[in-house]
């Protein structure tokens, strides 16, 4: 969220439990999910909602916003055994080849898949680490874009999320 701000953004947070209509009614730009705790899959309202929020807004998820929209899109998700955590972690972009240095903190994990939605990879374990649905405005990534370990990799995500916004404004 600080993010969001320090780049101009007027944001209001709704609890995880909103609909997708009292996210609608509020008229926003964009939709940015979140990272939060634990397994994605009992998250089925969740899951719901942002089904009903693609195409009809763009979104941005991370870690478990990440988790969330890939159900959304019928991947699946599973408990990894000792989880993702530390600012560390090497993520190949699948469509440039360049590798990111990601900060990551989960225990659950989308599954490996070759899908072409899955933009990002783990160098460790290959489970999908980026999404991109261009035709629902939706895309997401496992990692913490917005904590710049070692050289600031992943910045760029949130900040071409937030000049599409205002691209499209």
């Amino acid at each position: 969220l600080r993010c969001l701000v320090q780049m101009g953004c007027d944001v209001t947070v709704v609890p995880g439990t909103a609909t997708a209509k009292q996210i609608l009614d509020q008229n926003p730009d964009g939709v940015f999910l979140s990272n939060g705790p634990g397994d994605p899959e009992p998250l089925v309202d969740e899951v719901a909602a942002l089904r009903e929020l693609l195409g009809r807004v763009p979104v941005l998820g991370i870690c478990l916003g990440h988790q969330l929209l890939a159900l959304a899109n019928g991947l699946a998700t599973f408990k990894l055994p000792f989880g993702h955590r530390g600012a560390n972690h090497p993520v190949l972009d699948r469509r440039t080849q360049r590798v990111l240095v990601t900060s990551q903190n989960h225990g659950f994990a989308v599954e490996p898949t070759e899908d072409r939605a899955a933009t990002h990879e783990s160098l460790y374990d290959g489970t999908v680490e980026g999404l991109a649905y261009p035709e629902l405005r939706a895309r997401s990534v496992q990692f913490h874009p917005e904590a710049g370990p070692g050289p600031h990799d992943a910045w760029p995500i949130i900040e071409s999320w937030v000049e599409g916004l205002r691209d499209a404004a």
